[in-house]
């Protein structure tokens, strides 16, 4: 395929203009061309005059060699293919995938169409029973500690946006979208510049995974949770749940960053975990119209830009300080998963027509706060989170305006902006629910970037939190092949091992887990 980018065209530009602009970069008549399609669109808003940038795939007609193009204004773009390379000895054993968000699921899906049949163990339920225990939740419903937004199908990722921006460049992204694609997400993730699903239509992108898994041999155990390992002479010999032991030499661990439980039973099981940098903060939400015209000055509300999105970072007394999880006509989410605890999120349909924008605003803490352990980090996040849901016992979230956490005092005064989060919010200083420092270093960095954004530090701008749950505080040490290297046969992936950070990356991770797996034995 001769792939063209950066083709900058005006905000009334179609992919027609676009189609008509590669070729004339390329010096190529439509009559050459066999097929075509939009690989990528974006936009410039530099200068406050926002354009589109399009990029245009095509394959010509027989006999014309496509590299005798590419260096007119275009590359030369092959599909990489996930190569496998069969192990040498033949598996007696099923694999066992124990979690099933992006990470299990790939992994599963991998080894399924391998020949495999994995047995997939999932702590929560199915996503139409979990959806349903998330709804009465928000409506003021009791805590289900295994259905919420953190566990069940699909994992944390279903209630987050489905966003599939991602800073890896492994061609296993290419795998991961299309195969997406080939199960019902929106045809413009193939080409948006910053793709993503929705809330409202992942659910069905999952169910449609777990029955392709299901129909190639694979089992799905949901409401099953690892409760321990067995180990024999340094290696898996079998995962234990409440129903029994699963007998299996090979276990993907792919348990999300908020497995807390099972985290501590790793530890005693021998297996070893480090601390890892993670962050803390709190959900922003402004309205979006004022977004859209800080970004897009004079040209908002055009119809041909998405919903505008930012994403801004500085340092902070020696600390960094970062907008995360950008939620563009979202909604602030309850996103805790212990009772007693509460904690936020963010989230968005597919049609992002929400009144608000909302982000998390983060500071970073490392494994030098918690003296290396990994459990004490762990512990941390858990007191903030108790720590918020004393503040109003009846569920409400813990908010502030803008005006009121930069001048360091208490109060709330609710403006334009009104709070999306679920069960409602309650006025709170947020500043003192934090440590000082990371308090401080908070308020640094909103006023960085509301010298950087217009409008970014208005007064009723409304701050929720505590936000926790940005990624995981621990990490599995795993050796070069995936595979853990304190104990044989045990797979570490994923957000909760601490290798990925979205649903892209941790797809990917638990890909490379399922290929190292498939490359160290067959299973036919």
């Amino acid at each position: 395929m001769l792939q063209f980018s950066g083709l900058t065209l005006p905000l009334s530009s179609t992919r027609e203009d676009a189609f008509a602009a590669a070729l004339a970069r390329a010096g190529l008549s439509a009559a050459k061309v066999a097929d075509w399609d939009v690989t990528r669109l974006s936009v410039d808003a530099r200068h406050g005059r926002p354009k589109l940038v399009w990029g245009i795939g095509m394959t010509l007609v027989p006999g014309l060699r496509e590299t005798a193009f590419a260096g007119r204004g275009a590359a030369v773009k092959t599909e990489a293919a996930l190569v496998i390379r069969p192990g040498p000895q033949r598996a007696h054993l099923r694999p066992v995938v124990c979690g099933f968000g992006p990470a299990g699921i790939f992994a599963a899906l991998l080894l399924a169409r391998s020949g495999a049949r994995p047995i997939v163990l999932e702590r929560g339920p199915c996503i139409e029973r979990r959806a349903a225990a998330v709804d009465a939740f928000f409506a003021g419903g009791p805590l289900d500690e295994n259905a919420n937004i953190q566990f069940g199908e699909g994992g944390a990722g279903t209630f987050s946006d489905g966003k599939l921006t991602t800073r890896i460049g492994d061609p296993l992204c290419d795998y991961v979208r299309r195969t997406l694609l080939e199960h019902g997400a929106p045809r413009e993730i193939a080409w948006r510049a910053k793709p993503h699903i929705g809330t409202d239509r992942l659910r069905g992108v999952i169910t449609s995974l777990r029955r392709e898994i299901e129909e190639l041999g694979g089992e799905v155990r949901f409401d099953t949770r690892l409760t321990g390992l067995e180990i024999r002479d340094g290696r898996i010999a079998g995962a234990r749940t409440a129903a029994g032991v699963i007998g299996t030499d090979t276990l993907v661990l792919a348990i999300g960053h908020s497995a807390r439980d099972t985290f501590e039973m790793l530890r005693e099981a021998g297996v070893r975990l480090e601390a890892k940098p993670f962050s803390v903060g709190l959900r922003a939400e402004h309205l979006q119209a004022d977004i859209d015209r800080a970004l897009y000055h004079g040209a908002a509300g055009h119809p041909a830009l998405p919903p505008g999105e930012y994403q801004l970072s500085a340092h902070v007394g020696g600390r960094g300080v970062y907008t995360f999880c950008m939620c563009p006509g979202g909604q602030v989410v309850a996103a805790a998963s212990e009772t007693g605890g509460l904690c936020t999120n963010g989230m968005s349909f597919h049609a992002r027509d929400g009144a608000n924008a909302n982000a998390a605003v983060v500071v970073g803490v490392d494994g030098a706060d918690f003296g290396g352990d990994p459990l004490q980090a762990v512990a941390f996040q858990r007191k903030l989170e108790r720590a918020a849901f004393a503040l109003s016992a009846d569920g409400r979230a813990p908010a502030q305006d803008m005006k009121h956490f930069l001048a360091a005092e208490p109060g709330f005064v609710q403006g334009r902006v009104r709070p999306t989060y679920p069960r409602g919010v309650a006025a709170a200083d947020l500043g003192a629910l934090l440590p000082q420092e990371l308090a401080a270093a908070l308020r640094g960095g909103l006023r960085a970037f509301g010298a950087r954004l217009p409008g970014y530090c208005a007064e009723d701008a409304v701050l929720t939190g505590p936000e926790t749950r940005t990624s995981s505080p621990v990490r599995i040490p795993r050796g070069e092949g995936g595979e853990s290297s304190a104990l044989a046969g045990l797979y570490p992936c994923g957000e909760g091992a601490g290798y990925a950070g979205g649903i892209v990356s941790a797809a990917v991770d638990g890909l490379r887990a399922a290929r190292s797996i498939l490359e160290r034995c067959r299973y036919d």
